[in-house]
C-alpha cells in the first residue's frame, strides 16, 4: 500500500488547533493543504476545486483556470494585518507578479524577493516529481502560503524568545511547515529505524521523563521530516518535540515561518559565534538565558529535546562528495547530559540517525551571510533510533575528560552506524531487506 494521495489533504476545512487526539495520516483528514485562520474556516467551509484544474489540462487547456489558495491571507492584497474574507485566487504569473510589485514597492527587500522567486522554481521542478495528480495546485497553494507569510514577517517581524512554543492559531504555522515539505517526501522509499524505540521514549515521556536525542542534523526541514515520519504512530512526539535551534532559522526571512511552527530552543551555534566579533557577548549572554529556560523545561518533566551536538548541518565530503554525519562536539554533549541529570527527574539519552540531505541539502561550505540558495529535490528520508546509552556504562577512567569522550564516542557512532543502514535502504535499492539486529526497518504509514 503506497502513500495516500495528497490531494487527500484538500477535503474539508481545517482548524488551526488541530490536537494530538486526531487520526493521524498526512495529519488526517481535517488538515487541508493550508491552515486558515480558524474565523476564516468558520465562515468558508468547503474543498479546494482541485478537479476543475486538472480537467482543463486532461482536455488540453493551457495555463488552466486559477485555483483558490485556501487558506493564505495575502498580505498584498490586505496590508499587514490578517483579515477575515475570501482568498484571492492566483496562478504562477500572478504570484510571481506579487512578489515583484511587493518589490517594486518597497514591501520585499531586493535579496528577500530574490530569494523567494528563486525558491518558488526549484520547489516547483521539485515537488512535480511526486507524480501525484494534483501536485502542482497543492506546490501552487503551499508557495502562495509561503509568500503571504514572508510578507507579513517583513512588514512586523516576529521576535523569538529563548524558548518559542509552536504557534498553531490562529494560523497553524505547524501545519502549514508539514503540508509544505509533505510532497518532498518519497514515501515509498523512506525508512523509520526502531519505530518500537519511538514508542518506549513515548512511554517515558509520558511518565514524566525526560529524553534527549543526540542527533545528527542534515537541513533546514529536519524537523518536518521527523514529525511526517511519525505523524501517524507518534503524533504526540511529532507535535511537543523541542529543537534546540541556531540562529539562522529564526532569522532568515524565508525559515522563519517554519521555526513558528516548531518548539524550539533558540542559540547561537558555535559555527558563528565569531562570525562579528562585536556581538559574541551578545550571543554568550543570550544562550546562557536559553540554557536557562532549558533547564527549567527539564525540571518539569515530560520533555523531549532534539539537539545536534556538531552545532551545524552535515556536508559532503569535499574530496569524495560522500555525506555523513558531522562528528559530536562532546562538550556539547557533556552540557546536554548535565542538565538532564540536574533536573531532578528520571532523564535518557538516545541516539538519533537522519538522512534527509537530497530533500533539502546545505550550501557546501559554512556561510556567513543569511539568504542561503536552497537547492530542492523530491526524494526518499530515512530516520532511526538506537537503544539509550547511558553515561554510567561508559567505562570508568581517572580523566572525566576522557570519560566525556568516550560517552560521545559510542553516541556518535551509533548515529553512523544507523545512518550506514538507512544509506543502503535507501540509496542501494535494498529497502527494509538491511534491517539487522540492532537496526529494523519498516514504513509506519502504510
Amino acid at each position: 500500500m503506497q502513500a495516500p494521495p495528497l490531494v487527500a489533504l484538500a477535503g474539508g476545512a481545517c482548524p488551526a488547533t488541530a490536537t494530538s487526539s486526531s487520526p493521524h495520516w498526512l495529519a488526517s483528514s481535517r488538515a487541508a493543504i493550508l491552515t486558515a485562520p480558524a474565523r476564516l474556516l468558520r465562515s468558508r467551509r468547503g474543498a479546494l476545486r482541485l478537479e476543475a484544474k486538472a480537467a482543463w489540462r486532461a482536455a488540453g487547456g493551457g495555463r488552466g483556470p486559477r485555483v483558490p489558495a485556501k487558506g493564505a491571507v495575502l498580505a498584498s492584497y490586505m496590508g499587514a494585518e490578517e483579515v477575515v474574507g475570501p482568498s484571492p485566487l492566483l496562478d504562477e504569473e500572478e504570484l510571481i507578479s506579487h512578489i515583484r510589485k511587493e518589490l517594486e514597492n518597497g514591501k520585499l527587500p531586493a535579496d528577500v524577493a530574490s530569494n523567494l522567486e528563486e525558491l518558488y522554481y526549484n520547489y516547483k521542478n521539485a515537488v512535480l516529481q511526486n507524480g501525484d495528480p494534483n501536485v502542482y495546485d497543492i506546490m501552487l497553494s503551499n508557495m502562495t502560503a509561503l509568500f503571504d507569510r514572508v510578507l507579513l514577517d517583513v512588514q512586523n517581524p516576529f521576535p523569538f524568545p529563548p524558548y518559542h512554543k509552536a504557534m498553531r492559531e490562529p494560523f497553524d504555522y505547524y501545519m502549514f511547515g508539514q503540508n509544505y515539505i509533505r510532497p518532498l517526501v518519497d514515501f515509498r522509499n523512506s525508512y523509520v529505524g526502531n519505530i518500537s524505540l519511538f514508542h518506549d521514549i513515548e512511554e517515558k515521556l509520558h511518565q514524566g521523563h525526560n529524553v534527549v536525542l543526540m542527533s545528527n542534523h542534515q537541513t533546514e526541514a529536519d524537523p518536518a521530516i521527523i514529525s511526517l515520519l511519525l505523524e501517524k504512530t507518534n503524533p504526540w512526539i511529532s507535535e511537543n518535540i523541542i529543537y534546540v535551534a541556531g540562529d539562522r532559522v529564526v532569522t532568515d526571512p524565508l525559515c522563519k515561518p517554519f521555526s513558528m511552527g516548531r518548539n524550539l530552543i533558540c542559540v547561537y551555534s558555535k559555527k558563528h559565534m565569531n562570525d562579528y566579533p562585536e556581538l559574541i557577548e551578545m550571543k554568550r549572554r543570550s544562550n546562557t538565558r536559553s540554557l536557562k529556560e532549558m533547564a527549567l523545561l527539564l525540571r518539569g518533566g515530560s520533555q523531549l529535546i532534539w539537539i545536534a551536538p556538531s552545532g551545524g548541518r552535515d556536508r559532503p565530503d569535499p574530496s569524495t562528495g560522500e555525506w555523513y554525519p558531522a562528528p559530536f562536539d562532546s562538550s556539547a554533549v557533556d552540557n546536554m547530559r548535565r542538565l538532564l541529570e540536574h533536573a531532578g527527574v528520571p532523564g535518557h539519552i538516545y541516539p538519533l540517525s537522519l538522512l534527509c540531505y537530497e530533500i533539502m541539502p546545505p550550501p557546501q561550505q559554512v556561510e556567513k551571510e543569511i539568504g542561503e540558495q536552497r537547492v530542492i529535490s523530491f526524494h526518499g528520508v530515512g530516520l532511526s533510533v538506537a537503544e539509550e546509552i547511558k553515561y554510567g556504562d561508559v567505562a570508568h577512567t581517572k580523566n572525566a575528560d576522557e570519560r566525556n569522550e568516550l560517552f560521545t564516542n559510542n553516541l556518535y557512532s551509533s548515529v553512523v552506524n544507523q545512518y550506514n543502514v538507512l544509506t543502503s535502504a535507501i540509496f542501494r535499492d535494498r529497502g527494509a531487506a538491511v534491517s539487522n539486529t540492532v537496526i529494523s526497518l519498516s514504513q509506519p504509514w502504510r
